[in-house]
């Protein structure tokens, strides 16, 4: 029987981007014959081991693009939540010029624009602060506006404004030296706490009014910011906010060209234009889903962006994509490996904005399906970042982003089962049932009826043979083996200890339990007869740490998995890319 525990869209946007939001045209590796190879050799006192580690496939170079400006220097500055960077490309090749990070105070940007002096200011929508900084780095102040600042632009007057989308709902305007408080001009409130609907990529129309996309709302607005009603919490009734059109799914990003022709893009991937003399909307073209943003040139050429392909492209002037920077998966995390005739092996790839199927073999991506940021109800995939698969053929997605845990049916391409957990990192079938390791309570817990099995200081990878289970605590870098009487728990063991911030937990066929290392950059493999640990290779490029604020120091979940073959498979989010270790290859 089917099992429904309703997601809410208020818990799954609070739960989402409390962590890096983030964090697309596939770009996989040929056959295996040429595909990239790099040798790793690990030693121990007890075991030396050389393991082949090769590329089965890669992805795009960006992690994921946001909010996208064409600079004083006529190149192009793109945010990247998910890389927690703001690169800047050249417009005429895609090239990477420069890259502002965390080390210039750069953490999760999603929006940007140039003010009229120059001066770059960007949103980091995770942490809430406004930034700004000059064209070579140098920070010049940050503001705090809320959880959730998304948008930015200027009027032009040299006003600037920006909205919150997904944390929260509102619009303010912000003294561009970011001294004086924000004057909020749209607010949320406990009896309307989504009074718009997620403003999103705005700008201002040639009437001086703010035009933008209501991403939850399917809509396209424009607000007049200097009403005579100072501060709303009901935009609609007070006639601050006019409706301009209609009929979107998820519109994102909202701009006017030179003509002042404003366009629309829908992560549908359709992009619209729209008179706003007469209201006449006309679909210009479709792209690949996921689009993000876009900014106009001063000649009029038009570059956009791909969020959940994460890839750059200028616009021509028939609809066509010029692509600058190519796309592929952005965020390789967790994974897992399923069976098919003549024992073909599928890589599935939690991607976070998709679930994506790789060949594994050739690295060749077959399949892409959609998680949905804004659930349609509880038959919508979530946000994946975790993976596992059960007896059945069937995939156990985790994801606290999206706050819950599910079972999917790849074949059907059906929810069949969804559980709501604060903030679940992985997630594995046993007895009957799930065990989820959940980092916000603190522990392992039965998806049945949420209780308790262990406690641990920050619950990571699970791995299961249906009778015992491997549990990785992170903090403490301890393995932990679970006996169970029945689905009653027997005391944890302690099978290692002093590893460097375990994550992903996978039995191979050798007897051996793999551990991705993420505080040391590799894999290893502890004997399950001896309890010996062997690297088995170093040098992974793996996702960075989390930065805190109230997300799980996982991040992104550094997965392995191992097929019937014997072949492992690993996930390296700092390189975009798949690893694969044959099976006689260590």
């Amino acid at each position: 029987m089917n099992t429904f525990k309703v997601v809410p869209v208020k818990l799954i946007l609070k739960l989402f981007l409390l962590g890096l939001l983030t964090l697309f045209l596939s770009c996989s590796m040929e056959p295996e014959e040429n595909l990239e190879e790099v040798h790793s050799k690990a030693e121990n006192t007890k075991k030396s081991l050389k393991a082949d580690l090769k590329i089965l496939t890669k992805g795009a170079i960006l992690n994921g693009a946001n909010g996208i400006d064409v600079g004083p220097d006529g190149n192009l500055y793109v945010a990247s939540v998910n890389r927690q960077a703001i690169f800047v490309m050249d417009k005429n090749n895609g090239k990477i010029i420069n890259r502002f990070g965390t080390e210039n105070g750069v953490l999760g940007p999603d929006d940007l624009v140039f003010g009229p002096d120059g001066t770059l200011y960007w949103t980091d929508i995770l942490t809430g602060f406004v930034g700004r900084m000059t064209m070579d780095g140098q920070q010049l102040g940050y503001q705090f506006v809320a959880p959730g600042v998304n948008p930015i632009t200027f009027s032009p007057e040299g006003r600037l404004f920006v909205a919150l989308d997904f944390l929260g709902d509102g619009l303010y305007e912000l003294d561009p030296q970011l001294s004086d408080p924000p004057r909020p001009i749209i607010v949320s409130t406990p009896e309307n706490p989504f009074p718009l609907g997620f403003l999103n990529a705005f700008d201002f129309g040639p009437d001086g009014r703010l035009y933008g996309p209501l991403f939850a709302a399917g809509l396209v607005i424009s607000v007049d910011v200097d009403a005579d009603i100072p501060v709303s919490s009901d935009p609609f009734g007070d006639g601050i906010v006019r409706i301009e059109a209609t009929g979107f799914q998820n519109p994102a990003s909202a701009k006017f060209d030179s003509e002042g022709m404003l366009t629309v893009l829908d992560q549908t991937g359709e992009v619209f234009k729209i008179n706003i003399s007469t209201g006449e909307k006309t679909l210009f073209t479709e792209l690949q889903p996921g689009l993000d943003n876009m900014a106009f040139d001063e000649d009029g050429s038009l570059y956009m962006t791909n969020n959940d392909e994460g890839w750059v492209a200028e616009i021509l002037k028939s609809g066509q994509d010029r692509i600058l920077s190519p796309g592929g998966m952005i965020a390789p995390s967790g994974l897992a490996v399923l069976s098919g005739p003549n024992n073909k092996e599928y890589v599935y790839e939690a991607d976070l904005f998709n679930l994506r199927q790789f060949d594994g073999t050739s690295g060749k991506q077959l399949n892409i399906y959609k998680g949905f940021l804004v659930p349609e109800g509880p038959e919508s995939l979530i946000l994946p970042m975790n993976l596992s698969s059960d007896d059945s053929g069937n995939l156990v997605i985790s994801s606290w982003f999206s706050g819950a845990v599910q079972v999917w049916d790849p074949q059907n391409e059906q929810v069949l089962e969804n559980y709501l957990f604060p903030v679940p990192i992985d997630a594995v079938r046993f007895a009957d049932d799930l065990i989820v390791s959940d980092f916000e309570l603190g522990g392992l817990f039965w998806a049945s009826d949420e209780s308790k099995i262990a406690d641990l200081s920050v619950a990571s990878g699970l791995a299961t043979n249906g009778e015992s289970l491997w549990s990785a605590d992170w903090a403490t870098g301890t393995i932990f083996r679970i006996d169970f009487d029945g689905k009653t728990p027997l005391d944890p063991v302690i099978i290692a200890e002093d590893l460097m911030n375990p994550e992903g937990l996978a039995l191979d066929n050798k007897g051996g339990l793999l551990v991705i290392e993420t505080g040391a950059a590799r894999i290893s493999r502890i004997e399950l007869s001896t309890g010996n640990k062997t690297i088995l290779a170093e040098g992974l490029e793996l996702s960075p740490p989390g930065l805190g604020l109230g997300s799980p120091p996982t991040w992104s979940f550094d997965g392995v998995a191992v097929g019937e073959s014997g072949d492992i498979y690993i996930s390296g989010l700092g390189a975009t890319v798949i690893y694969r270790i044959p099976n006689n290859k260590y």
